[in-house]
């Protein structure tokens, strides 16, 4: 392909403001996809994208259209748009020349449209803003436009309006992308380098590399290296996607598709890394990702022991198809052997747990979630926190910062006054207010990560009445008055619904959780006592009282099978019900942390 007739470009908005739906008419159009095979979210291949109606990976498409007689090769990438996923975005970026910048017609600029502008920004891209949705009945395109205007420094005159359900504005917009985003830089004649983006496991042919080629051409059958395992392969299969996998014999500068190598080692790929001839011993590596920081961290575990190595090749499999996902092996007295996994949010932890209940069927008990922390110890060393288990004894503790980030809520006004309030109450520090249109305005504030993690999200939904978005950046670790919440049943210390929270809200935390362990914790035949305790006091208590009903006291006589059937009959449902000392916990007691909150 022609290096001058290439474009490169990504789809990026906020959540729900109809990106996959747009890559859906662009295939239409661009007859990649025939109109009888076509679907809705077409490139949506996985079944929890479709069920959620979110998109959660980043998904590559090559479209061939005819302009003024010339045939262009459009490479798309749509992207996620919730905040969890926004190092999908950013990988995505930087694979591309062109970013088309989606923004709803009634809902205006959202927190995530400021930031992934931002983004696009930083990548130098080349962004068409396109307004959507322009045949709502509540399309609001003159403030819109005015927002995009005085928020993104986007001139009006640019905006392209568009309706990706109808196709209004379709062909306009791909013009748009041939006639401005410039062609892919590179060098056909220097040596192969390419970048893998993104990867995917395949049961029967590997590791399917993800690339995009930067300098030189790959063709089907080369030897190539891996840089940064100094591995060799050949290139079985090269192609480009169509959105499924097309073969091809040649990959050129600019180009984005597939390789495939008969790599069946998962460790032998790494998201970033460089792809160059076996004989090549010149050329550098391309600068490849920043690493992606996990925010929020949880234990996983299997239910069954015996899927401990199950669960760990699972894990592997989606940490390769996810680079923001981490996990390290841990044990817990409660649940046996496991591992600590990191999450870039709430969400994000969410569709992993999902993935691997779906994909590879396993039983798994999940811990409550936490945020990272750093300690200062006496002796002056610093040292990062993953779990409330790893916390030393608080006399050796000099300093104990937790996470803070940068918050930014898009709202209406009318709402101001109970965001600020929610916010406030949450530690959050006041720092802006900044109208962005009639009626709408940017609060930013300065909070703990700890404290948006759990039900922030859902709470300022309700408030808002579905109306206000949020975005947040991590800014730096602040010290702060925070311990060690201990939480003991019948007196045994369970490691797994242990946390770390503010002193001051140690007692109203403690007392929330307990009071939900009592509704999930079943009874039994003695009194079982729950307690919240930092350090050696106890802050927080709740009884569950004993069952006193004997089910086969009606039982006079007669076969004693009449009396075995209904001791049988109390043991359905705990399949999954885990053992702590003598007391039976259910898995979804060790999620009780996110549903309670402070009183």
């Amino acid at each position: 392909m022609n290096q001058a007739h290439i474009r490169n470009f990504c789809i990026i908005a906020h959540i729900d403001h109809g990106k996959s739906t747009l890559a859906d008419r662009m295939l239409e159009l661009t007859q990649t996809v025939e109109k009888r095979d076509s679907r809705d979210q077409q490139l949506d291949d996985m079944d929890l994208e479709r069920e959620r109606g979110i998109t959660i990976k980043a998904k590559a498409a090559s479209m061939d259209y005819l302009k003024d007689g010339i045939r262009y090769r459009l490479n798309l990438i749509d992207t996620p748009g919730h905040v969890d996923f926004n190092y999908e975005v950013e990988r995505a970026l930087q694979a591309c020349e062109g970013a088309v910048l989606l923004v709803d017609a009634a809902q205006g600029v959202e927190a995530q449209t400021v930031h992934n502008t931002m983004l696009a920004d930083q990548a130098r891209l080349e962004i068409i803003p396109v307004i959507n949705k322009i045949d709502l009945a509540a399309a609001r395109v003159d403030d819109v436009s005015e927002q995009i205007e005085n928020v993104l420094t986007i001139e009006r005159e640019r905006i392209v309006p568009a309706s990706a359900k109808s196709g209004i504005g379709t062909k306009e917009i791909l013009d748009r992308i041939v006639d401005e985003v410039p062609p892919p830089a590179g060098d056909p004649e220097a040596p192969l380098r390419a970048l893998i983006y993104d990867a995917e496991f395949n049961d029967y042919r590997g590791v399917v590399m993800h690339l995009r080629i930067i300098d030189g051409a790959l063709n089907a059958g080369d030897r190539i290296r891996l840089m940064a395992g100094d591995t060799r392969h050949e290139a079985v299969e090269i192609g480009i996607f169509r959105p499924g996998l097309e073969p091809r014999k040649t990959l050129g500068t600019g180009e984005v598709g597939y390789l495939i190598a008969n790599i069946k080692t998962l460790s032998a790929v790494r998201i970033g890394d460089t792809v160059v001839l076996d004989k090549d011993r010149t050329s550098e590596s391309l600068p490849g990702y920043r690493p992606a920081r996990p925010m929020v961290f949880c234990g996983i575990y299997p239910v069954q022991n015996k899927d401990f190595d199950t669960l760990r090749n699972a894990l592997t499999r989606l940490q390769l198809n996810d680079a923001a996902f981490t996990f390290t092996p841990e044990s817990s007295e409660a649940l046996g052997f496991g591992f600590r996994c990191g999450f870039l949010g709430l969400l994000h932890m969410e569709i992993v747990q999902e993935r691997l209940e779906r994909e590879s069927r396993i039983d798994i008990v999940q811990t409550a979630p936490n945020v990272t922390y750093e300690l200062v110890d006496t002796e002056g060393k610093t040292e990062r926190i993953d779990s409330p288990a790893e916390v030393p004894d608080p006399t050796k503790i000099v300093e104990f910062r937790e996470p803070v980030v940068k918050l930014d809520i898009v709202t209406p006004d009318e709402f101001v006054g109970p965001l600020m309030k929610l916010a406030i109450e949450r530690r959050g520090r006041f720092l802006k207010q900044e109208y962005i249109g009639p009626g709408r305005l940017i609060l930013g504030f300065r909070i703990p990560l700890s404290e948006i993690i759990f039900d922030f999200f859902d709470k300022m939904k309700s408030i808002s009445r579905g109306y206000a978005t949020m975005d947040y950046e991590f800014e730096s670790f602040i010290a702060d008055d925070l311990v060690k919440m201990r939480i003991m049943v019948n007196g045994d210390e369970v490691d797994a619904l242990s946390t770390i929270a503010h002193r001051s809200h140690c007692q109203s935390r403690g007392r929330s959780i307990l009071r939900v362990l009592r509704k999930e914790i079943p009874r039994h035949m003695f009194k079982v006592a729950l307690q919240a305790a930092v350090g050696g006091t106890i802050v927080a208590r709740e009884n569950i009282a004993p069952v006193r009903k004997d089910v086969t006291s009606k039982c006079y006589g007669g076969d004693i099978s009449r009396k075995r059937k209904l001791l049988e009959k109390q043991k359905e449902g705990k399949k999954r019900l885990k053992m702590v000392g003598n007391v039976e916990i259910p898995q979804k007691a060790f999620l009780a942390v996110l549903s309670a909150t402070d009183d």
